[in-house]
Order: structure tokens, then sequence, then C-alpha cells
């Protein structure tokens, strides 16, 4: 008997990872869906890999436990990009050209993503990041990226959240901003938070931007300008390893007042590293551990049993990700065995999805492959974890 994947879902949490070996016959000669995990397992944001890996394997256990999707147990073929896009690159075309998989899930960040786009679009197969958050990843030089989709908000909708925070709630007239010169994610959101915040201040309430480079660890030239140029607050669009230096760096130097972070600040090592000097700092984020109800917690509580520690936003975004790629393969009915075809069902259930209601939130896609969704801005406590402050919607 046929089983929706609600009915599975309700009875058990959702699915884990059973490391494959790359076959060549296409995934539906057999009785398995191979879906393909492409993720930075070791590098330099080796914890975001880490935790989406985790998500993943917990997701496709229960699901091959209650029966697996369409009659078939789900395999998953998992690969480390080792952090670097070109090695992204080159595991995606594998995954699609010789493994064979129905889609990708991967990598969490918006430059090893994109890298990944064009061989999707050639090979026509969907890919899915959870923490892709670049706006250029879904839409480059104004054409949708057909086969590429995120369950993320983008840079865009983040930059004007924390700008109106900052307005609304600290009070800030004047900001400065600090960035990482190498990292997209780190650019797109700077650029996108001083748009947003100077539409509502004016030209040069964005009183000075200071950068750095990708392998710094002292930041006290560009925190002696920024605290010279005295801003009402620090916005920091980092990974939360820089911020754990920046922040205290900056209070070793006198800065007083407040921090604003990004989502990657949003995990559980960032109160490990940074301590009492990140008490109080306000991010963005996609979901929020503390005061969780319904499945939320009980994807909460599932993990930590399971792993020892709460879950961040890029474990259940990536979560979100997988329950929305086997919506879009259960939607179907059954698993075409032409590969190509079964790739193009699931890529168009998922442009198509009227409404998914996950652990971040309910979302559907826009005709950008964006998801419709809220943000989250939350406050870091003296106990390290992630207090909720705020939604923000999108208007």
């Amino acid at each position: 008997m046929k089983r929706s994947l609600a009915a599975i879902a309700a009875a058990t949490l959702s699915l884990s990872l059973l490391a494959g070996c790359g076959g060549g016959s296409s995934s539906s000669d057999s009785d398995v869906i191979k879906v393909g995990i492409n993720y930075e397992l070791s590098g330099a944001v080796a914890t975001y890999g880490d935790a989406s890996v985790k998500g993943i394997e917990m997701a496709f256990d229960e699901i091959n436990a209650a029966g697996g999707i369409n009659g078939k147990q789900v395999e998953t073929i998992k690969y480390d990009t080792k952090s670097e896009p070109a090695e992204a690159t080159t595991l995606a075309t594998k995954l699609m050209t010789q493994d064979k998989v129905v889609t990708v899930i991967g990598p969490a960040t918006s430059g090893s993503f994109k890298a990944t786009i064009p061989v999707a679009n050639q090979n026509k197969i969907p890919v899915v990041s959870g923490s892709a958050t670049a706006e250029d990843v879904t839409v480059s030089n104004g054409k949708v990226q057909e086969y590429a989709f995120r369950t993320c908000f983008s840079d865009s909708f983040q930059g004007t959240a924390m700008a109106s925070f900052a307005t609304d709630n600290l009070g800030a007239k004047s900001a400065v901003i600090i960035k990482d010169t190498s990292s997209d994610y780190a650019k797109g959101l700077a650029d996108n938070f001083k748009a947003a915040f100077e539409k509502v201040h004016g030209k040069g309430s964005v009183v000075a931007m200071e950068s750095h480079g990708p392998k710094d660890q002292d930041f006290s030239a560009q925190l002696t300008k920024i605290i010279a140029a005295k801003p009402d607050f620090i916005f920091v669009p980092e990974n939360y390893s820089f911020a754990a230096l920046i922040v205290p760096q900056a209070r070793d130097l006198g800065y007083k007042g407040p921090f604003m972070g990004s989502d990657a600040w949003g995990s559980a090592e960032l109160f490990n590293l940074c301590g009492k000097d990140c008490v109080g700092q306000y991010f963005s984020t996609h979901y929020t551990a503390e005061g969780a109800t319904g499945k939320t917690k009980e994807f909460i509580d599932k993990y930590k049993a399971k792993y020892g520690y709460v879950p961040d936003d890029v474990a259940a975004l990536t979560w979100d990700s997988i329950n929305i790629v086997l919506t879009a393969i259960q939607n179907a009915g059954k698993v075409d065995p032409d590969l190509k075809k079964e790739r193009k069902i699931i890529r168009d259930n998922m442009a198509s999805l009227a409404n998914f209601d996950g652990i971040t939130g309910s979302m559907k896609f826009d005709a950008n492959h964006d998801p419709i969704k809220c943000a989250v801005i939350v406050r870091v406590t003296d106990s390290g974890s992630f207090a909720f402050v705020e939604s923000v919607c999108p208007k």
C-alpha cells in the first residue's frame, strides 16, 4: 500500500544517509532511489557540512525504516567538497554522470553551490541548498537557474530585515560593516544591508566599510578605524569563526556598542569560541530552538538525543531541503524508469509545490525558486543559546 510522505513523517520524523558506492545504473533500474550528498565535510566550513549531513542521515534512516518512498528505499552517495568550489563542481559532475543520482543536495555555502549549478543545468538535474543565501544563486544575469533551488531566504531579504531591526529596535542611525572580501556571502550581504540602511537613513549613514582576507586573524587595524567612526552599531556579515574573533578584539579595543550578525553566526560553536563577548548581540537566522513547539521541537529533541547537541539552523534548513525533495518524489506516485524523466518530474514538482510546512517555517517557491518565508531575529544569551526576539516576514 502506498504511504504518503505526511503519514510517514507523522509516524517518524524523517530520514539517514546510507553511504553508497557510485554505480553506473540509473536510480530507477533498481529498488533504490539514489540521492547525491555534496557537502563541506573538511576544510574551512566543515561545521556547516557536518551539521547538514547529520540532519540528512537522521532523516533518511527514518524514511527507509518506514518503508521508503514509492516502494523504494533511498540510497545516498556522499562526497566531501573539502570546502572548495572547484572540488564541489567535480564531485557534482560525478554524482550526476557516473553515480546517476536523481538529485543532489548541497553544498552549504553560496560559492560552492553556485559552482555546481552550471553542470546541474547541463545535466538537467535538480540541485538544492539549505543555506546558499547569495542573491545570484537562483537568478544569474537576469535568468532563472532552471534546476537550482534553496530553502533559505536570500541576502537581499536578510539585509533588509537586519536594517529594519537596527532602526526600529536599536534606534540606530549610523552603522559600520566589516566583511571578508573573498566571500560571495559576506560581500553580497554587506551590499544589500548597506542599500537597505541608507535607503532609510540617507547616503553616508553607513559611515565605513572595512574588509579583510580569508585567513586574517588580527583585525585591530580595521577595528581601530571603525571605533574612531563612532557608529551606532557594527554589522558583521561573517561566519561564526570570524565573528568570534572580531567581537572580542573590538571589546579589547574599548568598543562598547552593539553588534549585529547574519545567519552564518548560527552555529553551536559561536559561544564556545566567543564566550561572554557575544552575549546580548543579535543576528538574523531561519529558526530558533528555544521555545520551539510541534514538529520543530520533535526534530530538535531527536537530533539532540542522537548527536548530543541542539541542531543549528543549517541542520534544520537541510532537513527541510531533503523533505521537500522527497515530497516532490512522493507526489509523482511512482519512480519513472527513465532517469532523465524522473529528474524533470522532481524539478517540476518542487517548482509547483503549493505549500510546504517545514521546521523552519511554512514556505513555497516563487518564480525564481526562492522560498517565500519569514526571517527570525535572535539574541545570544549568557548560556550560549539563541533567544527569539521577533520574526520579520516578506511584505
